[in-house]
């Protein structure tokens, strides 16, 4: 049976408490959470021999945390990825939002989802799973979005060795979001990930500009490093994307369009074996290959995080939907509820 621990992971500067949620289950896959940023600061998953390794960045002390870091596991919102010129309009009103990313607004702002303390508003442990929810309030004009936010976020390890992520959320006015986890995965445990194989469900991806905001055209991957369709090494083209943006940090326009649970991607590290499958909801998924990483953190075990070390698959809606009326909508209004659902999935070959 699964198993669910807690712990006091440390204190704030202002004396908050920060708890940590550690999962375990039958298979060898160990899960930590915290409630600062919601975050997933392990996951250790055993390779073909059964030995196992931290596949995720992350730190083993809050005071990691607390210097700040670039969203290592962590809850991205109210609107992850960027938006445009850090502004929107919705029903007529044009609402400022933090310009933290050059002239754009970036995974929610100067204090996004990632860097609050979330609350603790359940815990379960069932014969093939545990889980864990944490619960946030964002108030209206939090930092510049309309609209009270109720979000729940829910992480549970089953025996068949899927992480899943449940989010759900509810406004009193009119509103926009686009949540994601932000876990950085390096398969092997160590080094870089440019020998990982990745395949990716998608015929099409989001062109950007200098400033990385979407053009609003949706192309075809077809004839370009952007082409997973068929398994690749990551660092098998990824030359071809320097200087800028010095790797991948792209958007993909999912096959199934996000009409229900379908398969996005598909990694295999072919040294230790481990692969991970990622399902999602959602119609979109950012691939970033770290390439801002510079050696700066040193995390679990000594690691020093360095640039190519690890990677995202940010399950999404299109960065900057709000303003282009052609993507998916991620305005949410009062009486509708926000449902995603995403599962990194992980076994070996």
């Amino acid at each position: 049976m699964p198993v669910l621990e807690q712990s006091e992971f440390g204190r704030l500067a202002d004396g908050t408490a920060v708890e940590q949620f550690i999962l375990r289950n039958d298979r060898g896959i160990t899960a930590k959470f915290i409630t600062l940023g919601a975050i997933l600061t392990d996951l250790q998953v055993p390779d073909r021999a059964g030995t196992p390794a931290s596949v995720v960045t992350g730190f083993d002390n809050l005071e990691s945390y607390a210097k700040g870091h670039p969203f290592f596991g962590a809850i991205a919102g109210r609107v992850a990825n960027r938006i445009g010129g850090a502004k929107f309009t919705l029903d007529g009103k044009e609402y400022a939002l933090a310009a933290n990313n050059g002239v754009n607004h970036l995974h929610g702002g100067r204090k996004g989802f990632d860097k609050v303390v979330w609350k603790v508003k359940s815990t379960a442990q069932r014969p093939d799973s545990a889980s864990v929810t944490f619960s946030h309030f964002s108030p209206d004009g939090d930092e510049g979005y309309p609209g009270g936010l109720t979000v729940l976020v829910t992480y549970s390890l089953n025996n068949a060795g899927e992480l899943r992520i449940d989010y759900s959320a509810t406004t009193d006015k009119p509103t926009i979001i686009n949540l994601t986890n932000h876990s950085y995965f390096n398969l092997a445990g160590s080094g870089d990930i440019l020998g990982h194989e990745l395949q990716v469900m998608a015929n099409q991806y989001t062109p950007v500009d200098e400033g990385l905001i979407p053009t609003g055209q949706i192309s075809p991957v077809e004839g370009t490093p952007l082409d997973f369709r068929v398994a690749h090494k990551i660092g098998e083209r990824i030359d071809q994307l320097k200087p800028r943006p010095g790797g991948y940090d792209h958007n993909y326009v999912l096959d199934h369009g996000g009409k229900s649970l379908g398969l996005a991607a598909l990694v295999h590290e072919p040294v230790s074996g481990r692969v991970m499958e990622v399902r999602t909801t959602e119609p979109g998924m950012q691939l970033y290959t770290g390439n801002n990483l510079d050696g700066k953190h040193t995390g679990h075990g000594g690691t020093v995080y360095n640039r190519h070390c690890s990677f995202c698959l940010e399950t999404q809606h299109y960065p900057d939907s709000i303003h282009h009326a052609n993507f998916p909508s991620t305005v949410l209004r009062p009486g509708q509820e926000y449902a995603t659902t995403t599962i990194y999935q992980f076994s070996t070959r």
